[in-house]
């Protein structure tokens, strides 16, 4: 909050507005800009008041304020990019990582509940990524029940998880588990 301010110094603020005015117009070229420019100034000089010692330069303690002022605002605007369309920020945007956690999460849930054997035989074929082959070998089984298991694991996992597609279970990432032949 601002001290008190002598009347003479409020009058001499307000007599300044011409000058800083015309001074703003002379940085940015554009009178609506520099009414912006000239409105701002007061504002940050009547809120810092209280750092401006009567009897010194007003006209230049306002210049400055003025002149910093627009400079900043320059700096900024040169690190800022007009993007009205969206097209630059779509290219920055990520998709939420917590999406893919979330999804991580979900797909454990489910394959927890799934009966050991058919977990067993998803993991080694589409984790793991052995062939249906080597997977009955390590299963001590025939290849047709590995197959089969996998296919009931993958046909149950998409119904838990609401898939529309068993093949839409994704592993690990964007590739999905694939089946081998």
């Amino acid at each position: 909050m601002p001290r008190d301010v002598s009347p003479g110094l409020r009058d001499a603020l307000v007599a300044q507005i011409g000058s800083l005015r015309a001074f703003a117009v002379s940085l940015c070229g554009n009178r609506d800009r520099a009414d912006d420019l000239v409105q701002e100034t007061l504002f940050k000089a009547w809120n810092h008041i209280e750092s401006f010692k009567e009897g010194t330069n007003l006209k230049a303690w306002l210049f400055t304020i003025l002149r910093n002022t627009y400079f900043s605002e320059c700096r900024k605007r040169k690190r800022e990019v007009e993007d009205a369309d969206g097209k630059y920020a779509a290219r920055l945007a990520r998709a939420p990582e917590q999406h893919g956690h979330m999804d991580m999460k979900d797909f454990h849930a489910a394959l927890v509940q799934l009966p050991a054997d058919q977990r067993e035989a998803l993991i080694l074929v589409g984790a793991a990524g052995f062939s249906y082959e080597e997977a009955a070998e390590i299963s001590d089984c025939a290849v047709g029940t590995i197959k089969s298991r996998v296919n009931r694991a993958r046909t149950r996992l998409a119904d838990m998880l609401h898939l529309n597609e068993p093949d839409d279970i994704v592993a690990d990432g964007p590739r999905k588990v694939t089946r081998s032949a």
